[in-house]
């Protein structure tokens, strides 16, 4: 069972890097096992070929979130309204028309990157076309 950004050839971000940490941060194997500290696991995967310093992760967690984070934070909050109150039908491009109606000012490839982060779609028209009957 590997971790998904052990897989890959580049090296992943670092918020990813520090996710990972903070979730098997304290984590036992078995009852009398021992504890992983932040250290002990930065070790382990600069030696997997993710080099993370502990202060690396110690730094990210203490600091204050980007404006970029406080303004995805509000705008979700309005796409995922706007998204429900036309019944989950409108996609990235009406959601955009309507925020920007509403005087939210906002790009669309914003609201394409949080609706993708939300989860969210419109409906597709038209029926499904199959090419290979398997």
């Amino acid at each position: 069972d590997r971790v998904g950004f052990l897989r890959g050839r580049a090296r992943p971000a670092s918020t990813l890097i520090t996710r990972f940490i903070a979730d098997h941060q304290g984590h036992r194997e078995g009852p009398d096992g021992l504890r992983w500290g932040v250290e002990s696991i930065c070790t382990q995967l600069t030696e997997l070929g993710v080099p993370i310093a502990p202060s690396t992760y110690y730094d990210h967690i203490n600091r204050e979130p980007s404006r970029r984070e406080l303004r995805d934070g509000e705008l979700k909050e309005h796409i995922s309204r706007v998204h429900a109150a036309n019944y989950g039908v409108y996609g990235a491009r009406k959601v955009w028309l309507t925020l920007n109606r509403e005087g939210i000012e906002v790009a669309r490839c914003t609201v394409e990157r949080l609706m993708t982060k939300l989860g969210l779609s419109g409906t597709t028209r038209g029926k499904a076309r199959r090419t290979t009957i398997a």
